[in-house]
């Protein structure tokens, strides 16, 4: 098979995580999420916390580097010399995004990933939303909040993902002009979305 990336874009709660891995469980291909961050923890010697550290406002946090680093790699050279750690950190995601994309067909969930490879052939960008009613009744069955709680969290979430695509994107993390397949789960469903994905990859002919 030759390489092609399905990258999906979603918000919480609209089962963007759940159809990405069954896209990728059903055309026998790997997915990556979280584990980009392990892997770019491992090629550059920085602790794998502060990768994750992006994703939750710590870049508005001058010193997120400063004190208690552990790191092998040269890139902590480059930080205690003054460089953006923020960005250096993003650029080794990236950097590991475009090995899986260079290396085997795989699902990339978030990470900015649409961005990331925007402008590489045989790439399926995909957004996956649902209406707030919908995603709040999605992430009353994962999380343990009140009804209160868990409107701040998706609000904050957004916010977060939206901030994340200003900062190291094109600022246009939800522009249905910016995917190829822009899905709402409350219509298609779960199978719905699986189902325009695969089709949408067999039309194209990555399958």
């Amino acid at each position: 098979m030759e390489n092609f990336c399905i990258t999906i874009a979603r918000e919480y709660g609209s089962l963007g995580r759940t159809v990405g891995e069954a896209v990728s469980r059903k055309l026998g291909i790997k997915y990556y999420d979280k584990n980009i961050i392990r892997i770019a923890s491992e090629e550059s010697g920085i602790n794998e916390t502060f990768f994750g550290s992006v994703d939750e406002y710590s870049w508005k946090k001058p010193h997120l580097l400063e004190g208690n680093v552990i790191s092998t790699g040269e890139l902590f050279l480059g930080i205690k010399k003054g460089l953006t750690s923020d960005k250096e950190l993003f650029k080794w995601q990236s950097k590991v995004i475009e090995e899986l994309y260079n290396t085997e067909p795989c699902v990339i969930i978030g990470r900015l990933g649409n961005v990331v490879l925007k402008d590489k052939p045989r790439v399926l960008k995909v957004f996956v939303h649902a209406p707030f009613d919908f995603r709040m009744k999605m992430a009353k069955e994962k999380l343990s909040k009140t009804d209160s709680e868990i409107e701040r969290f998706l609000k904050k979430d957004d916010k977060r993902k939206k901030e994340l695509s200003e900062k190291f994107g094109d600022g246009q993390w939800d522009n249905p002009s910016k995917y190829d397949l822009w899905l709402d789960a409350s219509q298609l469903g779960e199978d719905g979305c699986i189902k325009a994905i695969i089709d949408n990859c067999k039309a194209k002919g990555y399958i």
